[in-house]
């Protein structure tokens, strides 16, 4: 399985990004997918999940800002992010997710989100 995420970039204050993640596997939509974020030094956190079935949850840290979406027939999982904060920056990544909340299958490059004051 290859997952390619995409979108991060550099963003002042209150901008707004898309990510999106493309997966590899056929199985795609049957598969709870989530969003994770991690700052070097400390560890990966989930930060939002859509399950197959498109229910939504997402981390207090994030909740009215980030949206997460799933296109099964591309089989690609998405990530509006809107108002950032600096606190926002990290490396992002994007997994199937399973028990635990623990990424499924092996880690693909993230896309690095970064936001200035």
């Amino acid at each position: 399985v290859q997952l390619q995420a995409s979108g991060g970039g550099l963003v002042q204050a209150g901008g707004s990004l898309r990510l999106s993640c493309k997966f590899s596997n056929n199985l795609f939509n049957v598969y709870a997918m989530a969003w994770y974020r991690q700052v070097p030094g400390e560890q990966r956190d989930v930060v939002a999940t859509i399950t197959s079935g498109g229910t939504t949850f997402y981390a207090d840290s994030v909740k009215g800002r980030f949206t997460i979406s799933r296109d099964n027939a591309k089989k690609e999982v998405y990530l509006q992010m809107n108002s950032l904060k600096p606190e926002d920056t990290a490396v992002y990544y994007c997994n199937a997710q399973k028990g635990g909340g623990v990424g499924r299958f092996p880690w693909g490059q993230g896309t690095l989100v970064t936001v200035s004051s």
